[in-house]
């Protein structure tokens, strides 16, 4: 059974960890790719705070934030393929900054894109709920039953 949990769980985190690869190798000096498709979503984020809420969100570097979330996914994932709770603690970070900006369904209700960001949002809240389950699990007492020894009956 443990060879099978491991197995699962290295499948499981290849998701993340071919992609932080991929970013990793696309990074550059500006954040590559990556930095391209967050950095509009961040801006409409950003405008949708101020304007209902007040709030100010600060001049971030993009660059930096594709780097923070490039080391949640690559660290969490290697930490979580031998079992680690911080690994999948580091994956659900991730995931909750992510997957609301970037599968920003909501904001495109009428628009052919809906379709398809929904469905990225909801493959991202399935990997949500599969961590916490991990870590649900990790957390809770593995109760074993033992087996009982029959009593041998001596004879004589």
């Amino acid at each position: 059974m443990g060879f099978l949990a491991f197995v699962g769980r290295v499948l499981f985190a290849s998701v993340f960890l071919l992609s932080a690869v991929q970013e990793f190798s696309e990074f550059g000096t500006d954040g590559g790719h990556a930095a391209k498709v967050f950095k509009p979503k961040l801006d409409v984020l950003s405008n949708h705070l101020h304007a209902h809420s007040g709030i100010v969100v600060p001049g971030i570097e993009i660059k930096n934030v594709i780097a923070f979330t490039l080391a949640l996914k690559g660290l969490g994932s290697l930490l979580f393929i031998f079992g680690s709770s911080l690994g999948a603690s580091l994956l659900v970070l991730y995931l909750a900054i992510i997957t609301p900006i970037l599968n920003d369904f909501y904001n495109h209700l009428d628009k052919p894109e809906f379709g398809q960001l929904f469905i990225k949002f909801t493959q991202n809240l399935a990997l949500f709920g599969a961590l916490l389950f991990f870590l649900g699990m990790k957390e809770s007492p593995v109760r074993k039953a033992g087996k009982k020894k029959a009593t041998k009956v001596k004879s004589g």
